[in-house]
């Protein structure tokens, strides 16, 4: 901010340096010294005083601008100590003078909102990215970190595969990806064990208490989720499978007519091999007012496994009436062909 007051001191200060000699005969040592601080002083206060006239472009940096001026000043008597404060107004009316370039307004540009940022890579090429050695390391660790925004389902069997890949740090930081994974379920399983245990001791074990009853529903759902994000592998999946199948069908001896727990004892039969008991669990929870949708898909891939491929046809061919199943249209189109 300008401050008239430095700037009349600067005058005063000047004048001062010529008065001095005058006032002490002028050529004595005495004289040149109070020239010369009063001279000082001036070109000081006038740097001060004209420096706020310029703009923030012109003034930085600030300190070395500042010197600037006052050497100028000091350096030429009395023409520099003018030409300095002329020429810091010549910058300040140059500055007003120009014209302000108008412009008109911006649209802002249309946005997909669809499209997210999370990361930069998409689920169809992670595959690829993670599987070439040739890839920059910098470029597949990338990849890597993508597989956080993903869903366990996805992301666990590429983890899996990298866990073989030949750069350390790719498969240490896969290795931890699926730990963490693993351990997040693991401790939500052991906090609602310790609920089911405290249900059974104050609401009784048979029959399940409200407390209770959804602590096992919780169970039999965090197992299930060890098995379909393919973190439990070799006999620790077939425990999961058995330890879900037995608290979903705890859960289902108190409530037979829910559909959803029939489906997933349907799932859980049908990955042990249990195929008849399968196919009735998968009937039931259809009975029972599940959508063709979620039922169909599961009763055709165990007809497949069956060998008994006119069973197959016939169900995917019901699925073809169903326009909702994107994921499976290429399936659908290939069973439904003649």
């Amino acid at each position: 901010m300008l401050s008239t007051k430095w700037g009349l001191w600067a005058i005063v200060m000047e004048l001062t340096a010529w008065a001095g000699p005058v006032l002490l005969d002028g050529h004595s040592d005495a004289a040149l010294l109070s020239y010369l601080l009063a001279h000082t002083a001036a070109c000081v206060l006038l740097a001060v005083f004209t420096l706020p006239l310029l703009s923030a472009e012109q003034s930085r940096p600030r300190m070395p601008m500042l010197a600037l001026m006052a050497v100028c000043s000091y350096a030429v008597p009395l023409a520099g100590f003018i030409g300095v404060f002329l020429g810091t107004l010549v910058l300040r009316l140059y500055r007003a003078a120009r014209p302000i370039e108008d412009f008109q307004s911006v649209h802002l540009p249309e946005f997909d909102l669809h499209q997210r940022i999370q990361s930069g890579f998409r689920q169809t090429g992670l595959r690829a990215v993670l599987g070439n050695s040739e890839v920059p390391a910098r470029s597949r660790m990338r990849a890597m970190v993508a597989l956080q925004h993903m869903s366990g389902r996805i992301s666990s069997p590429l983890l899996r595969n990298v866990l073989n890949d030949s750069s350390e740090d790719l498969r240490l930081l896969a290795y931890g990806m699926l730990d963490a994974l693993e351990r997040n379920i693991s401790r939500s399983i052991d906090k609602e064990l310790d609920t089911l245990r405290e249900a059974e001791e104050k609401e009784g074990a048979d029959p399940l208490g409200p407390t209770g009853l959804q602590a096992a529903e919780k169970l039999s759902a965090l197992y299930w989720e060890l098995v379909y994000q393919n973190l439990a592998q070799g006999d620790m999946r077939n425990y999961a499978i058995s330890e879900s199948l037995r608290y979903c069908e705890r859960v289902l001896a108190q409530q037979p007519q829910h559909p959803q727990h029939n489906l997933r004892r349907g799932l859980l039969l049908h990955a042990l091999g249990r195929m008849d008991e399968a196919e009735q669990a998968y009937a039931r929870a259809q009975q029972l007012g599940l959508p063709a949708t979620r039922v169909l898909p599961y009763l055709a891939e165990l007809s497949f496994e069956q060998r008994d491929f006119a069973k197959t046809r016939q169900l995917m061919q019901q699925l073809d009436e169903w326009s909702a199943l994107p994921r499976l249209r290429p399936v659908i189109d290939y069973w439904s062909a003649r």
